[in-house]
């Protein structure tokens, strides 16, 4: 992590649950347009948890890395940064998922949580490839994996149902012989 950083990433913790359901509860309006459908119990304490507890799970089976984004000073937690649907074998990729709080947002901190999640991407978890889709009206999404060092690899036409609707993304990626 960077010294000058505002941000730092951090394995989620059980405990993270109240904290985790005050965030989207605070961001569920401003993040409805990016997000699938969720059933009304993804936004109650013990849909909170069971999220966690997947998340956690999903660590400990290589198969997602789930962090808390914070804030260096003072420690709230304001995001999430995620490298989910891990592959080994002859691909060892992730993809990557990332949110702001909306009172964060604009001031670099998804960049800088992005950053760190690939740099324990291509460390700690040996992966050769880190890979983003996203809309292509999102543009402060696209500036943030741009800024992190991904490039624009194509368009996968009705990619993800988000909010009702399929949509069409833009994948991007980067490598681990990418990145300085």
């Amino acid at each position: 992590m960077d010294t000058n950083s505002p941000v730092y990433i951090r394995r989620y913790e059980p405990s993270d649950a109240p904290a985790q359901l005050e965030l989207r509860l605070r961001n569920r309006t401003f993040m409805a347009p990016y997000d699938p459908v969720r059933p009304a119990s993804f936004y109650t304490l013990e849909g909170q948890r069971e999220q966690l507890e997947r998340s956690l799970a999903g660590w400990e089976k290589d198969e997602e890395y789930a962090f808390a984004v914070c804030l260096v000073e003072g420690g709230e937690l304001i995001g999430r940064v995620a490298l989910s649907s891990v592959v080994r074998g002859a691909w060892q990729n992730a993809n990557l998922g990332y949110f702001i709080d909306s009172a964060h947002n604009g001031k670099g901190f998804a960049t800088e949580a992005v950053r760190q999640a690939v740099a324990f991407a291509f460390g700690e978890a040996g992966l050769h490839r880190v890979q983003a889709a996203i809309m292509p009206w999102n543009r402060p999404s696209i500036r943030v994996v741009e800024k992190a060092g991904f490039r624009l690899e194509g368009l996968a036409v009705k990619y993800l149902r988000i909010h009702g609707q399929w949509e069409d993304h833009r994948i991007y990626a980067v490598t681990n012989d990418s990145i300085e």
